[in-house]
């Protein structure tokens, strides 16, 4: 199987979720956060889920990346069924800073030619 990665940046880390397992009786915890990059089409933004599992990984995940970093994701699909319905999942298994050698996904920021051209028409006078 290739290797599947994500550039992009944490937009946002969502709540841990923790039980116990019915087979094992053990504690599991598990996060998803949010990375976000310009790769859809015509530079639109996508967005993954992804989610770590174990508490030892939850716990590096806010420990060593914060939102807004840029990282690079390598992770894993998985799908399960319940009872007829089937759920997919991107298990990150590294997080790691984003480097200058890595290309950075591309900023929709409008230059001041841009902004000059579309507000022409806008002068009160």
């Amino acid at each position: 199987m290739s290797e599947l990665s994500i550039t992009g940046r944490i937009k946002e880390f969502l709540p841990v979720e923790s039980g116990i397992s019915k087979k094992t009786q053990k504690e599991w915890q598990k996060q998803n956060f949010i990375v976000c990059n310009n790769d859809g089409y015509e530079g639109k933004e996508q967005i993954y889920c992804f989610e770590v599992f174990g508490g030892e990984k939850v716990e590096n995940l806010t420990k060593f990346q914060k939102v807004g970093d840029e990282v690079n994701v390598q992770f894993n699909i998985s799908t399960n069924e319940w009872k007829g319905k089937y759920f997919t999942s991107l298990g990150a298994w590294k997080i790691e800073k984003a480097t200058s050698d890595q290309p950075l996904p591309p900023q929709n920021l409008q230059t001041a030619e841009d902004v000059i051209a579309t507000n022409v028409d806008d002068l009160p006078f």
